[in-house]
């Protein structure tokens, strides 16, 4: 039984798991020295390591669960907890950036001592430990991965919130001054603020089953029926993302096709080239839709789809 065999084998789970490793450990370093020191910024970076390491523990579960074979009960497999992670692990963030804002006021109001001996050598060593986490998330960091991006933002937080701490403990062992403590340990919380506050809103719309932000609903109808001039009508269009993954269902009608496969292929092709839908249910009709939700469709697009629509007909 070789060490090696603990060890995922995905790269990108490898590297989660020595991040995960690497941030407990520095996480504890970093609450005794904060408790020695006295340092409200140890304390906060300590803060933002507990919520990396659930976050890092997270993604970890995620990546595993997300390669599940699909199943009847589970017909998209797991993909869904990559997403659902992220907004955990962002809501998380969220909490302790406000906790620590809490008690930087505190300590504003009422200044503790803080040792800037110990703090400093403390944040350097945590800002090591940070750096050698973000490299190794960077280095497996798929830009489609909502989740390993939600665990190298975690870390990207330690990273400021550790040259906090040693900025902090530089001005207090020259000036003496206490409240850069507090201050910069609010200034740390309010950068990672904003990138938690997108990423949550990210997840969410996700996990609302929310159209993915490059695809443009109306723009893609237009460019479908311009391109293949069989189209005489979109209707019934839903886009959404589970994981990595971009699903979409619509209807679409059509003049009556000789080879009814090969147009429904040349629509696949068109819809994986053009906008990465490598999944689209497809509904071919022949005739005038008159649902209500075709209804509203045509309504909304009167001005603007449905003549496009009939002049890319007439060519």
């Amino acid at each position: 039984m070789s060490g090696t065999s603990f060890l995922p084998q995905d790269k990108n789970s490898r590297r989660l798991l020595l991040a995960l490793m690497i941030t407990v450990v520095f996480m504890v370093v970093e609450v005794i020295g904060g408790l020695i020191s006295g340092s409200l910024a140890l304390l906060a970076d300590a803060g933002h390591m507990l919520t990396d390491a659930a976050a890092l523990l997270i993604a970890l579960l995620a990546v595993h669960f997300a390669k599940r074979k699909p199943s009847t009960r589970h017909t998209f497999g797991y993909l869904r907890l990559t997403t659902m992670a992220a907004f955990v692990n962002a809501a998380a963030l969220l909490v302790i950036v406000i906790l620590i804002v809490w008690e930087a006021i505190i300590r504003f109001v009422n200044p503790q001592p803080v040792m800037g001996g110990t703090m400093l050598i403390v944040g350097i060593a945590g800002l090591f430990a940070n750096l050698f986490s973000f490299w190794l998330l960077h280095q497996g960091e798929e830009k489609a991965n909502i989740n390993v991006r939600a665990a190298a933002l975690h870390v990207m937080g330690d990273l400021l919130g550790s040259i906090g701490a040693v900025a902090a403990a530089l001005i207090i062992m020259k000036t003496g001054w206490t409240p850069i403590d507090p201050i910069l340990s609010v200034l740390v919380s309010c950068l990672v603020l904003n990138n938690a506050w997108r990423l949550m809103k990210e997840s969410f719309h996700e996990l609302l089953e929310g159209t993915p932000q490059e695809v443009d609903i109306e723009k893609l109808r237009k460019d479908l029926s311009v391109a293949i001039p069989e189209i005489r009508n979109i209707h019934h269009v839903h886009v959404w993302q589970i994981g990595e993954q971009r699903l979409m269902t619509l209807h679409a009608q059509v003049v009556p096709p000789h080879d009814h496969d090969a147009l429904l292929d040349r629509i696949q092709k068109y819809l994986l080239d053009k906008y990465r839908i490598g999944h689209a249910t497809i509904q071919m009709e022949y005739g005038e839709c008159s649902t209500p939700d075709c209804l509203i469709n045509e309504n909304s697009a009167a001005e603007a789809g449905h003549d496009h629509h009939s002049h890319a007909h007439h060519h």
